[in-house]
């Protein structure tokens, strides 16, 4: 991913808040074809001591099920559009539109997992995080039969990233003149994903956000 310097970040808590937002990812691979394979799909997010360890599994008939080896991991955050009339010294600068947006890009190595036990546990953990998200209640059932048949239906992953990159695109670059006014017209407008991209910008200006 390009990223100027000024948009560089590297601390691990930017990663956490946006696999906490938003566990919805792009993974992609090199198909057999020699074009990228990619699959988009939701994943449970580990760090610890021990690092990152992410998790998910595909639907069997699914070309990319079963991939070993390389791959590549895109995390999406948050993104709106940027005019250059918010700017207070746009006609010193010459300002010009832009897009401010908080992303990551993992690389790594990918790891199948078929193994019955392991894919009720990865299950089971996806859908007690997502079901909690939505005041559910459905519980996985490996021994109930059509559950079985499912569980023979996908290929788990592990997913282990040896470079992690992120990128917050959120005008830090700017006077502190223009940035507070970014965000006060981000925050004014109706699309919520506007008005997150402005508390994006406030917790990067405040020093990060706070660990939940």
């Amino acid at each position: 991913m390009f990223i100027p310097s000024a948009f560089v970040e590297t601390d691990l808590i930017w990663l956490d808040r946006l696999l906490a937002r938003d566990a919805f990812v792009t993974l992609v691979t090199n198909g057999a074809d020699g074009y990228p394979q990619a699959t988009r799909l939701p994943v449970v997010y580990t760090r610890d001591a021990g690092g990152i360890l992410i998790e998910g599994h595909w639907a069997k008939p699914n070309p990319q099920a079963g991939h070993a080896g390389p791959a590549l991991m895109l995390v999406h955050g948050p993104h709106a559009y940027v005019s250059p009339g918010w700017y207070p010294d746009k006609d010193a600068q010459a300002r010009v539109p832009t897009w401010n947006y908080a992303a990551a890009e993992l690389r790594g190595v990918l790891e199948p997992v078929t193994d019955p036990d392991a894919l009720v546990a990865m299950l089971d953990a996806l859908s007690t995080h997502y079901e909690g998200t939505v005041g559910g209640d459905w519980d996985l059932l490996p021994i109930e039969p059509r559950q079985q048949r499912m569980l023979g239906g996908i290929v788990g992953f592990r997913f282990r990233p040896a470079q992690v990159q992120i990128k917050l695109k959120l005008s830090q670059n700017h006077p502190e003149a223009n940035q507070t006014s970014v965000i006060d017209a981000l925050s004014a407008l109706d699309p919520p994903a506007s008005r997150e991209l402005a508390q994006w910008m406030r917790w990067r200006r405040e020093g990060g956000p706070a660990a939940d």
